[in-house]
Order: C-alpha cells, then structure tokens, then sequence
C-alpha cells in the first residue's frame, strides 16, 4: 500500500551544521508513527522541512504518492499538514476560540466578523474534542497545560491528513496525556495519520504504533512499538549503553546547612514553607502540577514577593528582591523556562556563559575583556560537551539540550554555592540527560549545594539524597533516600496539607 507521508534522501544543512543527510521516513495510513533521537539529531528540522518553514537541499516528500512541496505553513495546512509545536504559537490577550480560528473567523454579511458565530464553532469543536476549555476565556490566564490543548484544538480544526505533534506531552500530567493520547486515537483513520515526537521513552508504547530513530542527522532504524524494550530504542538513539543509574545514598546529619528556609509564605500559594539544604547535597523536590515547587524557587530568589517567612545562608539570615541580588549571595537559579529566563537567545555562545559574571570576571576599568570571555566560554564547552560549531555560534540555532549546557555553563563559571534547578533535563533526549545528571553529581562531590525541582518522579528518585514533597503550597513530607519510593512519594503529593499537619 502508498504510505500515507514519505520522505526519501532528504538533507538541509546550515552554516556550520549539517542537520539532515540522506534522511527518510514513512508514515503509514493510519498509524502513529513516533519519530525519535537525541536533541540536535535533526527532528525539529525534519518537521520545518515538511511544514515549509524551511526548504530541502536535496530529496523529495511524497503525500498520498504524489511529490509534495510545500511553501510555507499555510501552505502546509492547505495541503493537510498540521503541526504542534514544542514551543507555543498563542496570542495570550485573545480568547480560546480566537485563537483556535485566528484568521478563519466567520464574518456575517458585510464581511464583518460574528462572534457569536466564532463561540458557536469553537464550543461545538471543544465539546466534540472533550477538552477542558470554554471559547471565552482568555488565553494568557490558563495554564500550560491548558494552553497546550489550545494548541490541540486549532491543529485539529484544520482538515488535516497529516498531524505533526513536537513534544506534545512535556506540560501535561498524567491525567492530561491521556486525554491527548484518546484524542490521537480518535483522529487517526485509514485516511490520517499522525507523527509522535517525544522524549518521554514509556509514551511510546502506549500510543505509537512504530518508532523511528535518527541520530545525527540520518535515518538509524524502524522498529515495531510491539515487543520493543526501551532499552532497544535508547541505545540507537545514542549509539551506546546507558547506565540505568541507582539512587543516591543520603548525605550525612553532621554536614552544615547550606541554606535554610523557615515558614516561607506567599500572598498567592506558598503557606509555612520549610526545609534545609546541607552541603554537598541534592535535594529533590517533588508534588503534582500547581503544588507550589517552582513558586518555592521563585520566592527564595526573589523572584516572587513574600509575606513572610525567612531564608538564612550558612545560619546567616538574608533579605533578597531580585535573582541578582541572590546570584550576588551565591544562589544561582536555573528556570524551567531557559528561553525566555536562562537565555539570551539571540546573543553567542560566548555572552550567554560569561552573563552572569561580567562585572566580576570579565571587566576592566570599565571595558569588557572579551577574549577572556571567550576563553571561559571555550573551556566550558569542552567540560560540558556542548555540541556547537563554534562559541561564537547564535544560542537559539543550538539543540534544547545544548542550550541547558549553555544555562549550567552560566552559573559554573559564577561559581555559586547554591543552585537552584527547576526542570533541568525538561524537553532534552536521553544522551543530554545522562550528562546533566553527571554534572549535577560532580557539582554535589565538590561540596556544592543543590536543589532539584522535576516533575519526572524516576528523576527525582535516582538523583536526590532527600526529596521534600509539595501539595497545594505547602510540605507535606520528607524523605531519605532509602524511604524514596514512587508510592511514597505520591503518597505525600496527593495528601491534603491539612491531613499532613494531624
């Protein structure tokens, strides 16, 4: 039977970068077809290439067994490619249905747009679909999880073949992927089907079909979903075993506390926040969505005002009201959101590794030493391993899990004494995981100071020598290392504050 998509001897380089080479996959009628491999191994660019965002040096696509070319997105969508991005494409100050239908709006006669009209079709869309959204609301108060379904909802308003999904995963919970994964089982049909990216390796077998690996750049193997380990797909996706990696044992009662914060509350959230971080420590910090793990972050650097409550470094109390001011202290953080908070996307390599530290490193009499920087910069590519042609390279053409080097870079280079991590392998592949892991524990073995907030239990599990757990804003439970189970753990996230305290 003609695949449904086809992709032969396609290759796209860049300066620098030879992202794809000889490349092909096949989709199949019907099927979802997970496409994987380690970031920079060239699915971002596979997809561009299929949506028009970019154009192939050499190969062709096929749809339905005819040559496909495609100019640009909309062009894309008119042919029956619709796509998801990893990142959002959402205009926050307009409503649900306003973004599901920008520049489709129905407009009644006179050419002026109804939105009773516009509500009617996205609650007709929305109930069809069984998402958790109403058509009024406006876009930049949901959450991202929320958000994400919104993205859903307009990739599926479109009359598409093809759907094309980039992590579509990486903010939902448990209870949401499902949802999304029912909402893949009802779209495909012996005329559609749909391309799976994702990093979380146990999704794969609930709802692909077939799994595609490529690994820099080329095509590495097909592998039936069925009768298929994790361990098959990890180890063509990075060329070489990955160590299953045990947890770690607990850091000693006699080692000094690092940082201390007592009863931390916030206006929003927070209420009598608690906890101790010793030296040479990872401290994991667990709970479900909207717990308040990134809001604890947030107010120690203050980031986020606090009602009360005190953060003490070494017994030292410290008043902070703004993440320079506890970078100044020695408390570095690390945000889930490295583009917009980790990153100057638009700047080099070599900026990006040295921003944090100008004034005390890299500046004289008043001018920056850039070949000092850039020395610096050189010196912690290498020690990370970050994968980029040059240190003078844009950060934003770097791979997801390059760009989280680049942040690490930046805070061990200003050598702080805390670091604070929210997220820190969210949205990387497998090999760029087992790097930063190893990193965070050299960190640790060097005396520094770790907080670890992640949403990936078995993370948190293997890599914390305590882990704390959240529930609506406050703790509800510690554990050592040896206690850490998954059920113990989710036991402390799903009980009510108040039940903790009795």
């Amino acid at each position: 039977m003609t695949p449904l998509l086809e992709a032969r001897g396609v290759s796209k380089g860049f300066p620098g970068v030879q992202a794809l080479a000889g490349m092909h996959i096949e989709l199949r009628r019907g099927e979802v077809l997970a496409v994987v491999g380690e970031n920079g191994a060239g699915k971002s660019t596979l997809m561009k290439l299929l949506t028009g965002i970019h154009q192939p040096d050499e190969g062709e696509f096929f749809l339905d067994g005819r040559p496909l070319q495609v100019n640009g997105p909309r062009d894309a969508l008119a042919q029956g490619l619709s796509i998801i991005h990893q990142e959002f494409n959402l205009m926050p100050d307009l409503t649900v249905a306003q973004n599901i239908f920008i520049g489709r709006e129905p407009r009644v006669l006179g050419g002026f747009l109804s939105d009773n009209a516009l509500t009617a079709r996205a609650r007709e869309l929305i109930d069809r679909l069984h998402l958790p959204l109403e058509p009024g609301e406006i876009v930049g108060n949901l959450t991202v999880a929320r958000q994400q379904m919104v993205e859903i909802a307009k990739a599926l308003s479109y009359d598409a073949k093809v759907l094309i999904m980039d992590e579509p995963t990486a903010a939902l919970n448990d209870a949401e992927v499902e949802v999304l994964h029912d909402l893949i089982r009802r779209f495909r049909s012996p005329e559609t089907g749909v391309i799976y990216i994702s990093h979380r390796m146990d999704e794969l077998k609930r709802i692909a079909d077939r799994i595609t690996v490529i690994r820099d750049g080329r095509y590495v193997d097909t592998l039936d979903a069925d009768g298929t380990t994790v361990r098959d797909v990890v180890v063509r996706m990075v060329g070489r075993e990955i160590a299953a990696g045990a947890g770690p044992e607990g850091v000693r009662d006699d080692r000094p506390a690092v940082l201390s914060v007592r009863g931390l509350t916030t206006k929003t959230l927070l209420r009598d926040v608690s906890f101790e971080l010793r030296e040479g420590e990872i401290l994991g910090v667990a709970g479900l969505m909207g717990a308040g793990r990134t809001e604890v972050a947030r107010a120690i650097v203050g980031a986020d005002p606090v009602v009360s409550g005190e953060v003490a470094l070494r017994g030292k109390p410290v008043h902070i009201t703004n993440p320079a001011e506890a970078a100044r202290l020695g408390i570095g953080y690390l945000s889930e959101d490295r583009k917009h908070l980790g990153l100057l996307l638009e700047q080099d390599v070599t900026a990006n590794v040295a921003l944090s530290s100008v004034r005390d490193l890299f500046q004289s009499w008043g001018f920056v030493r850039r070949g000092a920087m850039r020395a610096k910069a050189t010196e912690m590519v290498g020690a990370l391993g970050i994968r980029t042609p040059s240190v003078d390279q844009t950060v934003k053409h770097l791979s997801g899990g390059n760009q989280q080097k680049v942040v690490l870079a930046k805070w061990l280079v200003k050598d702080c004494d805390v670091l604070i991590v929210d997220e820190p392998t969210r949205g990387i592949d497998v090999g760029a995981k087992e790097e930063i892991y190893r990193l965070l524990n050299e960190l640790a073995a060097q005396g520094k100071s770790i907080v670890m907030i992640s949403s990936e239990l078995p993370e948190v599990l293997r890599m914390s020598h305590r882990v704390i757990v959240m529930s609506e804003g406050r703790v509800t439970g510690e554990l050592a290392a040896a206690q850490a189970t998954q059920e113990s753990v989710m036991e402390l996230a799903t009980l009510r504050p108040e039940a903790a305290q009795t």
